[in-house]
């Protein structure tokens, strides 16, 4: 359906918010140097690393850089998600390997009382989000469009390139968008319909999964337009003091 040329559809409306948030994050980055997209504002930032300095337990990649990756967690925010996990009926065990996690953690998540602690999270330089990014819609693509074979920590080859990475993602993220594009409804409602393994996809229905990755790729953008700001201002907050 639509609307003096606004489609009302589900599948309409989540394009339609992928496609702008798309157009600003495609502005943002406009102009992005090798020196900003490497930038670590702060000590201990995780970034992309060659594989001879790569310090993080389960740093990924197929080439010489890969992208840094900690010990598998459930953040602090992201105990309501697997509240609603439980809630909807999925075992401990099934929460657990969803979170590569024991059982044990998600025992310990569960019975939280009260507003959990802020996550000690590592700051992460513009390099990293892309890569992130980049990587989550390489394998989502894969395993529900492509051939679901691929180890989806093996299909995104790094680069330290801003340009190159930049060109390279943008590419994947259009290949996604346009095989949305095409879903049917009973595609959008079929549970499984992705099969992603390092996520709940196969366990939901579809137009649940596009809409986070929408909610992955808008507040990640946001991440990185934050880091744009903060790398333009350091030479204005020298000059005052």
């Amino acid at each position: 359906m639509e609307t003096e040329g606004v489609r009302t559809d589900r599948l309409g409306l989540l394009l339609d918010q992928f496609d702008m948030a798309r157009e600003m994050a495609q502005v943002r980055l406009t102009g992005l140097s090798d020196a900003e997209y490497l930038w670590e504002p702060v000590p201990d930032c995780w970034s992309i690393r060659r594989r001879s300095e790569a310090t993080t337990p389960r740093a990924y990649g197929p080439g010489e850089w890969l992208l840094d990756k900690g010990a598998p967690d459930i953040p602090a925010s992201e105990y309501a998600e697997v509240a609603r996990q439980a809630a909807g009926g999925m075992t401990l065990a099934r929460i657990a390997e969803d979170w590569s996690v024991s059982v044990e953690r998600v025992e310990q998540v569960l019975a939280h009382t009260g507003d959990p602690e802020p996550d000690a999270a590592p700051v992460t330089t513009i390099a990293w989000r892309l890569g992130h990014l980049h990587s989550c819609f390489a394998g989502e693509w894969e395993w529900t469009f492509g051939e679901r074979r691929q180890d989806p920590y093996l299909l995104v080859d790094f680069t330290p390139s801003a340009g190159l990475a930049l060109e390279r993602f943008w590419a994947l993220i259009d290949r996604w968008r346009d095989a949305v594009a095409g879903l049917t409804d009973e595609q959008l409602d079929m549970v499984g319909f992705s099969q992603y393994p390092y996520s709940s996809a196969p366990h939901d229905p579809y137009v649940a999964v596009v809409a986070g990755s929408n909610l992955e790729f808008i507040h990640h953008m946001a991440e990185v337009g934050v880091l744009r700001d903060l790398w333009g201002a350091r030479g204005r907050s020298a000059a005052v003091g």
